[in-house]
């Protein structure tokens, strides 16, 4: 019986989503039956229904989404009694300096403080730029914010900075760890 996994995200712009879309994917692959929401969405879910579970959200202002927050927090014991692993996407990743690192280090551990969950496992993913799907307002606020970070951007496209392969190591390396955990799979008796 296939390994069940909940690919759980919280997004703003859709980056998230497609993060954990790519998690899912590479999840499928390695043979795992895997559930993909949006935590925001979730009305009422058992996570003893799931062998592990990978949780992810994006930074905005500074912090992870409030819903991401709740939903750690309303099942924070669940969590911890399953392998589990938790990806942050943000600009400041983007960055390959190490203050950018250990901000983006800042916002996970921000995170962890708040909700009192502390992931088996973590990553760092950039996010992107979809200037085409911001207002005013925002493209010129997101503009301001790239050129200090990432160099002056043309604002006419939009910008994915997200280093895919990283993503499918994360989701392989987290498949690896459930199987090397010794979870039987949700319904089969050990």
């Amino acid at each position: 019986m296939a390994q069940r996994i909940l690919v759980g995200f919280s997004t703003v712009q859709g980056q998230t989503a497609k993060v954990a879309e790519h998690v899912a994917r590479t999840l499928r692959a390695g043979g795992a039956e895997v559930d993909v929401r949006d935590v925001g969405e979730i009305p009422r879910v058992s996570l003893a229904d799931y062998d592990g579970v990978v949780l992810g959200a994006s930074i905005h202002v500074n912090r992870h989404q409030r819903r991401m927050v709740e939903f750690v927090r309303s099942h924070r014991e669940a969590l911890a009694g399953r392998p589990n692993a938790f990806f942050s996407v943000s600009l400041t990743a983007t960055s390959a300096s190490a203050e950018h690192r250990r901000q983006a280090e800042a916002y996970v551990e921000a995170f962890t403080k708040e909700t009192g969950w502390k992931p088996a496992r973590v990553a760092l993913f950039a996010g992107a730029l979809p200037f085409t799907r911001y207002g005013f307002i925002v493209r010129f606020v997101m503009k301001r914010i790239s050129r200090a970070r990432l160099g002056p951007l043309d604002t006419s496209r939009d910008h994915e900075f997200t280093d895919w392969e990283s993503v499918t190591r994360f989701a392989e390396e987290f498949l690896r760890t459930l199987g090397a955990s010794g979870t039987q799979p949700v319904g089969k008796a050990g």
